[in-house]
């Protein structure tokens, strides 16, 4: 199971009370954003090669458009993280204040970049884009209510795209391929700050279940660290699931 960090969260229950992240973007890096570290192929005992122990999964903060209820899956539309979402940044730098993060892992979208940020403000931690953690595609639905989105998604198959969009099964291949770079990695220990989808289709599968066309909201900026055990088990189901796709609950012959 993942262990949160210093008690940032409560468990949370999984169960069908919202949908695949309501993400929305954030502002571009300002000039006085960090510079990039050089990444180093050692972990912090100099050993080469030596596989991930330990990934802390969070989601970005409160982003502008997250907090009028828009979704966006495109991350060259930028906008800001709102206030509220850049002190939960914050307080999840306190979170993993001690933490001995050797590695962050961000997706494409500024909010989730900024919130890496401000999360580590005053650290020198080496940073790593990953694109295959980016938010999923909306397609049509890009920039409109989370709540068009969702109720096109509750009615719709796993391999069913929005227009202009990607599936829930093709975003899962992506995952998987994204999560397989992070266990691939040599540091130690390793934060990844990424989007809601991503994290929800993770815990799901921690919990040996499968997605469903509707999910639970993965709390803002809170960290839940996972084992590389863990996060290969999960990474392996998700797997398994998209190459066969089938909501979690359904008949796959109704």
């Amino acid at each position: 199971m993942p262990t949160p960090v210093s008690n940032p969260a409560r468990a949370i229950a999984l169960s069908s009370a919202g949908v695949a992240s309501r993400d929305a973007d954030a502002e571009p890096a300002s000039a006085s954003a960090p510079a990039a570290i050089a990444i180093r192929p050692t972990d912090r005992t100099g050993t080469k090669n030596t596989p991930v122990e330990t990934a802390i999964l969070a989601r970005h903060g409160e982003s502008e458009l997250s907090a009028a209820g828009l979704v966006n899956g495109d991350p060259d539309k930028p906008q800001g993280l709102t206030e509220i979402g850049r002190e939960q940044a914050r307080r999840l730098g306190k979170h993993l204040a001690d933490e001995p993060i050797d590695l962050c892992i961000t997706s494409e979208f500024v909010r989730v970049r900024q919130t890496a940020d401000l999360a580590l403000a005053g650290r020198e931690i080496p940073r790593l884009v990953v694109p295959e953690l980016n938010d999923v595609r909306f397609g049509e639905f890009e920039g409109r209510l989370f709540d068009e989105y969702r109720a096109w998604a509750a009615d719709r198959d796993p391999s069913e795209a929005p227009p202009g969009g990607e599936s829930r099964a093709e975003v899962a291949v992506r995952y998987v391929r994204g999560f397989r770079r992070v266990l691939e990695r040599p540091e130690r220990t390793i934060l990844v700050v990424a989007h809601g989808l991503p994290l929800r289709y993770t815990l799901l599968a921690l919990e040996d279940l499968d997605p469903t066309p509707i999910v639970e909201q993965v709390p803002l900026a809170e960290p839940y660290r996972l084992t590389q055990a863990e996060l290969e088990r999960a990474t392996a189901r998700l797997e398994r699931w998209s190459k066969a796709p089938v909501w979690a609950g359904l008949n796959p012959n109704r």
